[in-house]
């Protein structure tokens, strides 16, 4: 998979997983490493799947409506590269903590209702339920954070409640943040992520 990968303070720290939003590419979030932790390791990753010429992590079949097998197929896949990367790259499998924005908050989400060793905690930054119906594995310690947006025109408060719900029913810890704003990233969002973040 495309992706950067930038070498912090310390190899077996935390290693931030960036995942942009549909048509970003791995630039995208670099620039919340300032805000969040400018001495971790950056693993950023560009989704491998075009949508009229925008990068994704999976395809939808519609607006909000995931195509699930690819979804399936394209979160081993990531699974799999992050594995291979920490390998190639020598940062701490266990210390990989995901920061996505939309598509790719919704591609950490269901590395985490797949794989309970694949992320340390997650960011989730205007996310969907990425699947439902599914028994989830044991996320017991676990932190997540969600944030969402009173008027996100994609993503219903709805499904930020259900996905909290879903996540602490697994055993994670969740952290639910709201911004009275659409579905784009804000700053506020950030600010407060990183504070989750620094409690870790």
């Amino acid at each position: 998979m495309k992706h950067i990968f930038r070498e912090g303070k310390d190899l077996s720290k935390q290693t931030l997983l960036l995942l942009h939003g549909t048509g970003g590419n791995e630039q995208d979030l670099l620039p919340l490493v300032d805000h969040i932790d400018p001495e971790a390791n950056v693993l950023s990753v560009r989704g491998n799947v075009s949508e009229n010429g925008m990068p994704r992590y999976f395809r939808r079949l519609a607006e909000g409506v995931f195509d699930e097998e690819d979804l399936i197929f394209r979160t081993k896949e990531l699974y799999e590269f992050l594995n291979e990367a920490a390998q190639d790259y020598g940062f701490d499998r266990d210390q990989v903590v995901a920061v996505g924005y939309s598509n790719g908050a919704n591609i950490a989400g269901s590395l985490m209702f797949h794989y309970e060793d694949s992320l340390k905690a997650a960011s989730l930054h205007h996310p969907m339920v990425p699947r439902r119906g599914i028994e989830l594995p044991d996320l017991d310690g676990k932190d997540v954070f969600i944030a969402a947006g009173t008027n996100d025109p994609i993503c219903p408060a709805q499904e930020s409640e259900d996905l909290k719900e879903l996540l602490e029913g697994a055993g994670a810890n969740v952290q639910l943040h709201w911004e009275s704003q659409g579905h784009q990233l804000n700053l506020g969002e950030v600010k407060a992520a990183a504070e989750w973040y620094n409690n870790l």
